[in-house]
C-alpha cells in the first residue's frame, strides 16, 4: 500500500522517521546475529554498526545500505552484484566467515519473500524470516515468526495465506471505502 495515495504525507513522514531511528541488528546471545538484509563487504567490526548514530537516513550505498537491502544468494560464493540495483549478494563463503569470525552459530535476516516463510541457507547457517503471508497482495506466501527459546533453539510460527480470511486479504491493498481523512 502506497502511504502517500491513502494516508497524509505527515503520517509518511512520521514512518520514516521511525525507520531511521530503529536498532539497524542485534545479536542473541552472542551466537546469533539478527539483521534486515544482511552482510556488507564493507563490515569489518561490529564495532561499525556500534558507531553508526540513529537516526539515520539510508544512502544507496555503505554500510547501512547492505545492512539493509543486501541478499544471500546461491549463485555466487562470495560477494556479487544485486539484481535489486541496490547493496551487494554474498554468497556461503561470506557467511562462514562472518559467523566464524564473530563466533555466530545463525544469522537471522528479512528482507526477500520466502513461500513457506523461512527458508535456510548455507547449511542452515543463515535463514530468511518473513513475515507478511500473501505479501502485497501479489505473493502466495505464508509469513513466518522465529521462536528464540533460552537454550537457543529455534523454531516456527507459520501463518499460511489460507489461514488469513479473505477480509483482511483485500483490506492489504486498499483501505475500507469508508475511511476519510481530515487535514490539521
Amino acid at each position: 500500500m502506497n502511504g502517500r495515495k491513502y494516508y497524509s504525507t505527515k503520517l509518511w513522514k512520521l514512518f520514516l522517521t521511525c525507520f531511521q531511528c530503529l536498532p539497524l541488528s542485534a545479536i542473541i546471545d552472542d551466537k546469533i546475529f539478527c539483521v534486515h538484509g544482511g552482510l556488507s563487504p564493507n563490515l569489518t567490526s561490529l564495532n561499525q554498526i556500534k558507531n553508526i548514530k540513529r537516526p539515520k537516513e539510508v544512502k544507496d550505498h555503505g554500510l547501512v545500505c547492505d545492512l539493509l537491502w543486501s541478499d544471500p544468494s546461491p549463485k555466487n560464493k562470495e560477494w556479487g552484484l544485486n539484481e535489486r540495483g541496490v547493496s551487494y549478494t554474498y554468497g556461503e563463503k561470506i557467511i562462514n566467515q562472518f559467523n566464524q569470525v564473530y563466533g555466530f552459530d545463525l544469522i537471522v535476516r528479512a528482507h526477500q519473500v520466502v513461500d513457506e516463510g523461512f527458508e535456510f541457507f548455507a547449511n542452515r547457517s543463515l535463514v530468511t524470516v518473513f513475515s507478511a503471508p500473501y505479501y502485497c497482495g501479489e505473493f502466495d506466501n505464508a509469513g513466518g515468526m522465529i521462536i528464540v527459546n533460552e537454550e537457543l533453539c529455534c523454531s516456527f510460527f507459520i501463518l499460511k495465506n489460507s489461514e488469513i480470511d479473505e477480509n483482511e486479504k483485500t483490506s492489504n491493498i486498499s483501505p475500507p471505502k469508508n475511511r476519510t481523512h481530515k487535514k490539521k
